[in-house]
C-alpha cells in the first residue's frame, strides 16, 4: 500500500513523503490516526501543495524550535532528592520530572522530548538533550542535590540544600 505521510513518522519519512508502507500498517495505524493519505491518483495531485505548505509550515517550526533551543541553553533545573551513603538516590529524577520543572518555570515540553538513556539516579551535574525538532537538539542542565536529612552531617553532601 502506498500512502503520502501528513505528519513525520519515526523510522518511516517526513510530512507529504510518499512511502510503501505494510496494508495492515497502513489501514490499521497510519490513516486512523490521520498521520497519512492512501495515495490515490486525486491525493497524489495534492502531493505538491501539501509539500509546498509542509516547506512553509517546517521553516517556521524550525525557528521556533531553535528559538526555544537558546531559552533552555541558559536555563539549569534543580533537583532535591534523598539519598543513601555513597550519594546514590532513594529513586531518580525521570523525564517527567524534568518535564514538570520546565512547566512550572514556564515551558511547554513533552516529556517525550528529553531524551533520558536512563533516569538520574546519583547526585551531580548532568547535561540532558532535548530534540525540539528534526535537527534541533537543546542541552539542558540539570542538578541533582541530596536532601540533608535532620541530625545528618556527612561531608559529602556538604554542598546539598537544606529541607
Amino acid at each position: 500500500m502506498e500512502v503520502i505521510l501528513k505528519e513525520d513518522v519515526a523510522n518511516l519519512g517526513h510530512r507529504g513523503d510518499v512511502v510503501k508502507v505494510a496494508d495492515g500498517y497502513g489501514r490499521n495505524y497510519l490513516l486512523p490516526r490521520k498521520l497519512a493519505l492512501q495515495a490515490t491518483v486525486s491525493n497524489k495531485s495534492v502531493i505538491e501543495q501539501m509539500k509546498a505548505a509542509a516547506a512553509r509550515r517546517s521553516a517556521t517550526e524550525k525557528a521556533q524550535a531553535e528559538a526555544l533551543a537558546a531559552q533552555l541553553a541558559t536555563l539549569h533545573l534543580v533537583f532535591t532528592r534523598k539519598t543513601g551513603d555513597s550519594g546514590h538516590l532513594f529513586g531518580s529524577v525521570t523525564s517527567a520530572d524534568i518535564a514538570h520543572e520546565l512547566v512550572a518555570k514556564g515551558f511547554e515540553l513533552d516529556r517525550r522530548k528529553i531524551q533520558l538513556v536512563e533516569p538520574l539516579k546519583s547526585v551531580g551535574d548532568f547535561t540532558v538533550s532535548v530534540r525540539l525538532y528534526r535537527e534541533v537538539v537543546a542541552q539542558l542542565s540539570v542538578r541533582v542535590l541530596a536532601e540533608i536529612v535532620e541530625g545528618m552531617e556527612d561531608p559529602a553532601n556538604a554542598e546539598a540544600v537544606t529541607v
